[in-house]
């Protein structure tokens, strides 16, 4: 019996970024158990080029990523989702649509690699570490075995894995 995959959304507030990251690690990863969207408060029109580039140099399909807004997740007709995490500080304190099916959600802070000023080096080391980090937690949360867990157990794990997946030598 095959059962049907679980649905999750990423939110940053451009939608340009880390969720779209999020989105294809979790979409090449989750294998047929997930499925991932991701979404925008304020989306910015366009992924990121240097997140696509760095996605692309990684084997990640990106072909179906574009920044979107988050009404479109609560708009009847949408997927319903079972999963809402968030991966930017600044969306974390927005006030969310109501999600149809009472998803779980869970923060997963990540820094924010476009507001990275300097060399172009130094700019794609903050992808590579953005990248890093979502990728650790994202297999962190696979690894989780979720129909054995409650809803509170669950959603104690989902906190867990935000405070997790930091690049080597940064304090957890």
């Amino acid at each position: 019996m095959e059962t049907k995959p679980y649905n999750v959304l990423f939110i940053c507030t451009a939608n340009s970024a880390r969720s779209l990251m999020a989105e294809a690690v979790l979409n090449q990863l989750g294998g047929r158990r997930f499925r991932a969207f991701s979404a925008g408060s304020q989306p910015a029109g366009q992924p990121n080029p240097m997140a696509l580039d760095l996605l692309q140099r990684n084997r990640y399909d990106t072909s179906t990523l574009r920044s979107k807004s988050w009404e479109e997740f609560a708009a009847p007709g949408a997927p319903e989702m079972d999963f809402v995490l968030t991966v930017c500080d600044k969306a974390a304190g927005e006030v969310c649509p109501v999600w149809p099916g009472q998803p779980m959600s869970a923060h997963w802070g990540v820094e924010d690699p476009a507001a990275v000023t300097g060399t172009e080096e130094k700019r794609r080391q903050a992808f590579n570490d953005a990248l890093l980090v979502l990728s650790r937690r994202i297999a962190i949360f696979l690894a989780l075995p979720l129909d054995k867990l409650d809803r509170l157990s669950l959603q104690k794990e989902l906190g867990r894995i935000g405070l997790t997946g930091k690049p080597v030598g940064e304090a957890v």
